[in-house]
């Protein structure tokens, strides 16, 4: 099989939530940033809510083109959560077992998923991001590039992407 033609699947725990996703990801990052990391300890706070923030303060995420993602199944249970009102980043929950899905950046023309929902073998991390953001005295390994902020090497990924989309945002609904 092909790189356009992989395909997985991003799903709740309880599995009443699901997704087809096809393709390979944009790219694998660990985001440290500061709403990243109130979001994801905010969504712990569910009792049985799987964690989506790390031991070392990182999110780790998978981002995807928009025009590679399917239909929903279970989609009347997802809910938006944003960390402001006018916030352009959603980050979508399955309300049926309080799993974070998603993030969506609803201007731009990917998904970033957490690494947890998907079935089938994660690739390997690619960078680590917004590192500066990251909290006091959090270990980095020197593995893959750790970048202070979301770099030109984040940035020439999603353009690459997005010129191969056509310079589509699909709206992503469910």
């Amino acid at each position: 099989m092909d790189e356009d033609q992989r395909a997985t699947t991003a799903s709740c725990r309880c599995g009443r939530v699901s997704v087809p996703v096809a393709g390979t990801p944009i790219l694998h990052a660990t985001c440290y940033c500061d709403s990243c990391r109130e979001a994801g300890l905010a969504f712990a706070q569910a009792p049985g809510a799987p964690a989506v923030v790390d031991d070392d303060g990182g999110t780790d995420l998978l981002l995807y083109r928009k025009d590679r993602i399917g239909r929903f199944t279970g989609g009347d249970l997802l809910r938006e959560h944003r960390l402001t009102p006018t916030s352009p980043t959603r980050r979508v929950i399955a309300t049926c077992c309080d799993t974070p899905m998603f993030l969506d950046f609803t201007k731009g023309h990917w998904l970033s998923f957490y690494t947890g929902r998907l079935s089938g073998k994660i690739p390997p991390l690619d960078m680590r991001v917004m590192t500066a953001d990251r909290p006091d005295g959090a270990p980095l390994p020197d593995d893959v590039p750790n970048l202070a902020t979301h770099s030109a090497r984040f940035m020439v990924r999603l353009l690459a992407a997005w010129v191969a989309m056509g310079f589509r945002r699909p709206r992503v609904a469910w």
